[in-house]
């Protein structure tokens, strides 16, 4: 680890896009919310109030699931200015406090206030007067987690949503980590815990147990990752706008998709996922990419070049046909889905932008 501890946390507005259908529309306020797509329809959810979750829905579920699990769930359709506007209003309280921010979408970053003079330098009072000040300026509540690396940050925001603050010491770290069940760990999939569990691994502390080596033969690259989180190590610096060469994202199913609609509406999911996060760091992408693994664990990549720049879902997510259809997934079951925009510039520093085309 640096000789110099870091000071980091990261923000995580509590069920965004619903929370601002419930602040805009009072009717919807201790309301079950689902914004997305239909109950009948084949869409996805995009977000959920926590008066829905408590049902079990959750983003990226069929609408139609979303329903049978919560009948008496109002649906709304997206609104995405709306949710800029407030990402807009977010980012500035966090430029308040430190300029170097990490936007992982429209409601989530991670800030490094390591060096920043407010508070006397307590991390912590920063993190509760944040909430403070976005709560003031929008009138939504947010989450936060203080750490000193990315890793724990982020587990951290999450252990007393909604309204929460949580706060991982150095000194505490380690003992955390080790009580940690393992699916909690940032980076480990469903499937990975699954296979975790065949090995006895089943929290942090079994995890930190194996030697590297034996977690490279059974889970190769990420084995560095698993082995150092173990440890309640992260050396990943908060990495400020501009500086990504692509932003992406993708997921593992526990029972592998044979059906080319499914696969399009995760698709849709996980597109509108890199939009945002692309608005949010500023930045607009020339390159669309399409991630396939099959069953078998061939993986593919099949992209396209736009004729303009843009972080925009619906520009993207036109394209996702054309792109699966250059691969096997029709004819192939299907364990993973991934997209990525890469080719990234700043709005600002490119001209003549025009409209994409429609198919």
């Amino acid at each position: 680890m640096h000789s110099t501890v870091r000071k980091i946390i990261h923000i995580d507005m509590d069920a965004f896009f619903a929370s601002v259908e419930q602040r805009d529309n009072p009717r919807l306020r201790g309301r079950a919310v689902v914004v997305g797509g239909s109950p009948q329809g084949r869409g996805v959810v995009a977000a959920a109030s926590y008066e829905a979750r408590k049902y079990g829905v959750h983003s990226a579920m069929p609408c139609s699931q979303a329903h049978r699990l919560c009948p008496q769930a109002i649906f709304v359709k997206p609104r995405f200015d709306a949710y800029k506007a407030a990402s807009r209003q977010i980012h500035g309280v966090f430029q308040e406090y430190t300029d170097k921010i990490e936007p992982l979408s429209l409601d989530e970053a991670y800030l490094d206030v390591s060096e920043s003079p407010a508070f006397s330098g307590s991390a912590s009072r920063m993190a509760r007067d944040i909430k403070t000040r976005i709560k003031a300026v929008t009138g939504l509540t947010a989450s936060a987690g203080v750490s000193y690396n990315k890793f724990l940050a982020k587990i951290a925001s999450d252990i007393d949503k909604p309204d929460g603050l949580t706060v991982i010491t150095p000194d505490q770290g380690p003992a955390f980590v080790a009580g940690l069940p393992i699916g909690r760990f940032h980076g480990i999939g469903k499937v990975t815990e699954a296979r975790m569990k065949e090995l006895g691994i089943h929290t942090g502390g079994e995890l930190r147990e194996w030697p590297l080596e034996q977690l490279e033969r059974h889970f190769g690259k990420a084995a560095s990752y698993y082995y150092l989180a173990a440890r309640g190590i992260d050396e990943r610096p908060v990495e400020q706008r501009g500086q990504s060469k692509s932003i992406g994202t993708e997921t593992t199913f526990e029972i592998d998709l044979t059906d080319a609609d499914e696969m399009l509406g995760h698709l849709l999911a996980l597109t509108a996922k890199v939009a945002d996060r692309t608005e949010a760091a500023g930045l607009a992408g020339r390159t669309f990419t399409l991630k396939v693994k099959y069953a078998d664990f061939q993986q593919v990549t099949r992209s396209v070049t736009l004729p303009a720049p843009t972080a925009r879902a619906d520009q993207l997510s036109v394209y996702l046909p054309l792109l699966l259809n250059r691969t096997m997934a029709k004819r192939k079951p299907v364990r993973l889905l991934g997209v990525a925009l890469s080719n990234l510039v700043e709005p600002s520093l490119h001209r003549g932008w025009v409209q994409l085309p429609l198919f």
